[in-house]
C-alpha cells in the first residue's frame, strides 16, 4: 500500500538544533563567564553535548522527568550543587540565548511545500509537547502538522515501537502507510522500521555505512523517494 503520511522528527531534521545549541551556549557563557573547569569555549561546548546526550538517555529511560534532566545538566555542567530553583534560573537564562539562535534548515520549508498536497504530516519527538509546539510555532511551521506527539507526554520514547504506533493511531493509519523521517539511524529510522513503518534516515553529514537503512542526505531527495525513485538510500528495503 502507498505511503499516505509522513511522520517527522524535529531536532536536527527540520530544525537546526546543533547550530542553535552551540550558538546559544556560547552566548550564555559570554554573558555569564566560562565555568572554571573548562579550558576553552569549545571544551565547554563538547562537555555540554555529552551531558545533553547522557541526560536525554536518562529521560528517555524514565529515570528522570523533563525538568529533572534540565536541572541535572546545569548542575553537571557547572560542577557544583544547585537547588532546583537555582538550576531552573540558570537553564532559563540559557534557553533565552538558545531560542535567539533558532532556525529551520534551508531545505525544510521547500520539502514541506513539495509534500503538502500528497501526504498528511505529523511529528513524533523525544521531547516535550510544550517545547516542540512553541518551537514549531515560532519557526512558522506548526500549522503544517496534524498532530505533535512527544515522549514527555506519551511516557514512551523512540525507538520503542509503542511511540511510533501512538503517532500512527493519532493519524488513524496503519504503520505501513506511514514514513518516518529522522536524523538518527537507530532511534529514528531503525526504530520506525522495527515498528512496521517506512523508516528514512536523514544523513545530513553523509556518514553512510548503514546499507540496511533507506538513506537520504537532504530533504530535497524525499519527494522523489516517496513516489518510488529509489536512487537514494537502499531500494531493497523501501516498498
Amino acid at each position: 500500500m502507498a505511503i499516505r503520511a509522513v511522520l517527522w522528527d524535529v531536532d536536527d531534521t527540520l530544525f537546526d538544533y546543533g547550530s542553535a545549541a552551540a550558538a546559544g551556549l556560547s552566548r550564555h557563557m559570554a554573558a555569564e563567564g566560562l565555568p572554571g573547569s573548562y579550558r576553552s569555549t569549545q571544551d565547554a561546548l563538547d562537555a555540554w553535548d555529552e551531558l545533553t546526550r547522557r541526560h536525554w538517555e536518562r529521560f528517555a529511560a524514565g529515570v528522570t522527568d523533563w525538568e529533572g534532566q534540565r536541572r541535572d545538566r546545569a548542575r553537571d555542567f557547572l560542577g557544583r550543587p544547585l537547588s532546583d530553583a537555582e538550576a531552573d534560573e540558570w537553564f532559563g537564562r540559557h534557553i533565552r540565548h538558545y531560542e535567539s539562535a533558532w532556525s529551520l534548515f534551508p531545505d525544510t520549508v521547500p520539502a514541506l511545500d513539495a509534500l503538502r498536497t500528497a501526504y498528511r504530516h505529523a511529528v513524533l519527538s523525544n521531547s516535550s509537547l510544550e517545547h516542540q509546539h512553541r518551537k514549531l510555532t515560532v519557526l512558522g511551521v506548526r500549522d503544517r502538522f496534524e498532530s505533535v506527539l512527544c515522549a514527555a507526554e506519551l511516557g514512551i520514547s523512540k525507538p520503542e515501537a509503542a511511540a511510533f504506533h501512538a503517532a500512527c493511531e493519532a493519524l488513524a493509519l496503519a504503520p505501513h502507510e506511514v514514513a518516518y523521517v529522522g536524523n538518527e539511524p537507530d532511534i529514528d529510522a531503525g526504530g520506525a522500521v522495527a515498528a512496521g513503518l517506512k523508516g528514512i534516515w536523514l544523513d545530513r553529514e553523509d556518514r553512510g555505512g548503514r546499507p540496511d537503512l533507506v538513506r537520504i542526505t537532504g530533504l530535497d531527495q524525499l519527494p522523489g523517494l516517496l513516489v518510488g525513485n529509489t536512487r537514494f538510500g537502499a531500494p531493497d528495503t523501501f516498498g
